[in-house]
C-alpha cells in the first residue's frame, strides 16, 4: 500500500494549489528540470533512475540537502516524499558543499551554464546566502542573462533572514525568488515579484534511503519549480515568459510589495489555458 503523505506536506501541496495538477500528470521526460544543489545517490532507491542525469567530473559524496530537494522534485509517487514531477528529467548539476548557500557567485554561474547548455528547460537553485551580492554577482547575472535567452526558467530559494534584502540571485528579474508565508523569509522589492509557498515542515528522502525533515526557502523553491515543470508538461508548447507569467499571475494586485503571494499552481493552469488557447488561434 502506498504511503500516505505527511499532513504539514499535504498542506504544502493542496494550499499551494498542485494537487489537481499532480492529479492530471507526473510530468514528461523532455521537460527536464536542472537541480543545482549537493551531489545526489544516482542509485537512490526513491528516485526513478530513468530520469535521473548526473553532470560527470564533480564529488559525488550524497547530500543530504540535494537528495532531499531531489526527493521533492522526483521521488516516486505514493512514497514518503512529495514527488511532485518523477516523470520529469532530472538533470543533478553538484556544487562542492553539502549546502547551496556555501556557494560562491563563481560557482553557482557555472552551475547555471551547464544547467541550460545540457538541456535543462528549469532550474531549481535552493541558494541565496552567498556572496552574490553588490561586486560579487556579475558572472552570475551574466550566466541568468544567458539562462533568460535560451528561454530557460530560473527559480530560487529568497533565504530565511527575517530582513529586507535580497542578492544578485533573487535581484534578477528573470529569476521567480521563491519565500515561505511564515515570516522566516528575507522580504523586498525583489522577492515580493515572486512567490511564496507554505511553511512547515516536508519530508524528503535522505541519501541512506531513509527519510528526513527539513523547512525554509531552500525547501519551498522544489515547489515553484515542481509547478512550473507539471504546467510546461501539460502545456508543452508553451514558452517560458508564458509559463513564468501564468505562475506569477494568479492572486497578484497591481501594486508594488514586499510579501508576495501564495504559489496557486491550479490557477496558473487556468491562466496559461487560456494563454496558449489564445495563442493558437490568433490569425
Amino acid at each position: 500500500m502506498a504511503n500516505a503523505p505527511a499532513p504539514e506536506e499535504a498542506v504544502t501541496v493542496e494550499r499551494a494549489g498542485l494537487a489537481p495538477l499532480m492529479a492530471l500528470t507526473a510530468g514528461r521526460p523532455d521537460v527536464v528540470i536542472g537541480l543545482i544543489d549537493g551531489p545526489v545517490p544516482p542509485g537512490h532507491p526513491g528516485l526513478d533512475a530513468r530520469n535521473l542525469r548526473v553532470l560527470p567530473g564533480f564529488d559525488e559524496t550524497p547530500s543530504d540537502h540535494g537528495t532531499f530537494v531531489a526527493g521533492i522534485l522526483s521521488g516516486h509517487r505514493g512514497g514518503a516524499a512529495p514527488a511532485l514531477a518523477p516523470d520529469c528529467g532530472l538533470l543533478v548539476r553538484p556544487l562542492p558543499t553539502d549546502s547551496p548557500d556555501g556557494a560562491s557567485p563563481a560557482e553557482l554561474a557555472a552551475a547555471v551554464i551547464d544547467c541550460v547548455d545540457a538541456g535543462a528547460r528549469i532550474v531549481n537553485l535552493s541558494a541565496a546566502e552567498t556572496g552574490a551580492r553588490v561586486g560579487g554577482g556579475t558572472a552570475l547575472a551574466d550566466a541568468i542573462d544567458h539562462a533568460a535567452r535560451s528561454g530557460v526558467l530560473l527559480v530560487a530559494a529568497a533565504g530565511n533572514r527575517p530582513v529586507l534584502g535580497g542578492s544578485a540571485v533573487v535581484s534578477h528579474p528573470w529569476v521567480v525568488p521563491v519565500a515561505t508565508d511564515g515570516g522566516r523569509s528575507t522580504l523586498g522589492a525583489s522577492i515580493g515579484r515572486g512567490l511564496a509557498v507554505p511553511d512547515g515542515e516536508v519530508v524528503s528522502l535522505a541519501p541512506d534511503g531513509g527519510t528526513t525533515v527539513m523547512a525554509g526557502t531552500s525547501v519551498a523553491a522544489p515547489f515553484v519549480t515542481g509547478a512550473a515543470a507539471l504546467l510546461w508538461s501539460l502545456f508543452p508548447a508553451a514558452t517560458a515568459a508564458e509559463v513564468k507569467y501564468a505562475l506569477l499571475s494568479p492572486g497578484r494586485p497591481m501594486r508594488r510589495r514586499v510579501v508576495p503571494p501564495l504559489l496557486d499552481a491550479w490557477g496558473a493552469h487556468t491562466v496559461l489555458r487560456e494563454l496558449v488557447r489564445e495563442r493558437s488561434v490568433r490569425p
